[in-house]
């Protein structure tokens, strides 16, 4: 038997798959209904907001919290749950993810206050995190390089296509079901996913022999202090919150503490959460770079497109969700196609055009935003969007691991996703931000309670204001198309040496 008593352990030289399961694929399927389940709850709940304000009886301010405690969760011990999948192997934590997901959604569903509705989100967002990284991590080490691509193209389509369809499921479900359900949903789910996961991902050998506690203490302190800091940073105009403490301050710190945790890392473990290592393997960072922009764009350029839909377009809930149809569709039914041609094509010939689309489409949307636009013309730029979706999350994801040790998988993947929950929340508070100076700047009204009023004759004002936001994720978007270019080709690299 292996060392963590399941399945003899195969004997491996480093950076090679461990190719425990007849068919890797029957895992990939098994793990991608989880990561599914966990994405889309990032989103789902943007659509339910006004409704679970007003049956929990509270404010915006606390309301959104409902998302940010999901969000803080998730991204706050990516670095250590990747990790904890190389010391007590991928398949048993995700499976105790899993459990920990499912349970706090029957928690979320029968919350009879926000108080606890909030509580169960966070547990939600550690159970998601649990879950997150392994993914990743057992694709790195049951696929070989060469069949990577295709698995990743995957694991790309589920990632692309939950985050998109997060609020259309949310539309749908809140309209007939009612708010709950949007939560009582992940039960059997989760249920089907545990079964699938429990026969068909195999349990592969720990690479890792302990986990430093100082280490984990400095990045969970380090990675909470720049989330919320920035998390909150508009809600306080980024001045102070009580007493001495501030938003700079508290992001300052989490710099400083961060900085710590490096130099932990670099000299004071023989055993190192973070292996500094996976570092040299340029296209490795340069792909979490790319994947901090998308996830920067994929949760700052639907807010602003959903806010205009509702208010300025008189849409419901439902009917604004549906013009996300064809990018869920295109990035769901395209990526497998684009993760397949990135085994044989060198990455940035698909990743950069993409980028660059992605960026272009962007901003053509938010050209066109007005109250009179024809609806199939702001199809066109959506329809471009899911393309361009598509070829950007393979590749990336491909490039990441085709070098990465199998000793280092899960630090690899805990990595990557971090990079991306961390794009995602600077990306929500940068639109936030942006769409509140914007709106103020061409004089759409602010209600008592700071919400914006639109109405006959403020519309068009806002919907400009919506449509110049999503000039922010466009110019990220650039900035991702640049780190692409710079990839190296596989042909030209060296051999890893991320052990």
């Amino acid at each position: 038997m292996g060392e963590d008593g399941g399945m003899p352990t195969p004997t491996t030289s480093p950076g090679s798959p461990v190719t425990a399961a007849a068919n890797p694929w029957a895992g990939l399927w098994a793990l991608c209904l989880g990561f599914f389940m966990i994405l889309v709850d990032t989103t789902i709940v943007t659509v339910a907001t006004p409704t679970i304000m007003r049956e929990l009886d509270t404010d915006i301010a606390t309301a959104v919290w409902v998302t940010s405690g999901y969000l803080l969760a998730f991204a706050v011990p990516l670095l250590i749950t990747g990790r904890l999948g190389d010391r007590f192997g991928p398949k048993r934590v995700y499976m105790a993810g899993l459990i920990t997901f499912a349970c706090a959604s029957v928690a979320c569903g029968l919350s009879g206050s926000i108080a606890m509705l909030i509580a169960a989100r966070v547990v939600q967002g550690l159970g998601a995190s649990l879950m997150s990284p392994q993914t990743m991590a057992i694709i790195t080490r049951t696929f070989p390089p060469e069949r990577r691509g295709a698995a990743m193209g995957m694991w790309g389509a589920v990632a692309g296509a939950a985050t998109l369809a997060g609020p259309l499921l949310g539309g749908v479900i809140v309209g007939t079901l009612g708010w709950e359900w949007i939560f009582f949903v992940n039960i059997p789910l989760g249920i089907l996913a545990f079964v699938l996961a429990w026969r068909l991902v195999p349990d592969l050998p720990r690479t890792a022999r302990r986990i430093d506690a100082l280490s984990v203490a400095l990045s969970a302190c380090a990675v909470f202090l720049i989330v919320f800091g920035i998390q909150e940073g508009s809600k306080y105009n980024w001045g102070t919150i009580t007493g001495f403490v501030s938003i700079p301050l508290l992001i300052a710190t989490g710099v400083v503490t961060f900085a710590l945790f490096l130099l932990r890392q670099a000299i004071g473990t023989h055993d190192p959460l973070l292996p500094l290592s996976i570092f040299r393997d340029r296209n490795f960072s340069l792909a979490a770079f790319g994947i901090s922009t998308m996830g920067f764009a994929s949760v700052s350029m639907f807010l602003p497109v959903m806010l205009y839909a509702q208010e300025a377009r008189g849409f419901t809930a439902a009917r604004a969700a549906l013009l996300l149809v064809p990018v869920a569709v295109l990035a769901g039914v395209l990526a497998p196609m684009v993760g397949r041609a990135v085994d044989r094509i060198d990455a940035r010939v698909i990743a950069v055009p993409s980028f660059l689309l992605l960026a272009a489409s962007t901003a053509w949307l938010g050209l066109i935003m007005r109250p009179d636009t024809d609806f199939w013309l702001l199809v066109i730029p959506l329809t471009l969007i899911g393309i361009a979706n598509a070829g950007i999350w393979s590749p990336l994801s491909t490039t990441a691991t085709r070098a990465l040790a199998h000793t280092v998988a899960g630090a690899g993947a805990g990595v990557y996703n971090t990079t991306r929950q961390t794009g995602a929340v600077l990306g929500s508070a940068g639109i936030a931000a942006l769409m509140a100076t914007r709106s103020t700047a061409l004089g759409v009204p602010v209600a008592a309670d700071g919400d914006t009023v639109v109405d006959a004759g403020s519309s068009e004002a806002f919907s400009i204001a919506m449509g110049q936001s999503l000039f922010l994720p466009a110019a990220i978007l650039l900035a991702g198309a640049v780190a692409a270019f710079f990839f190296i080709p596989r042909h030209r690299r060296a051999p890893s040496r991320n052990t």
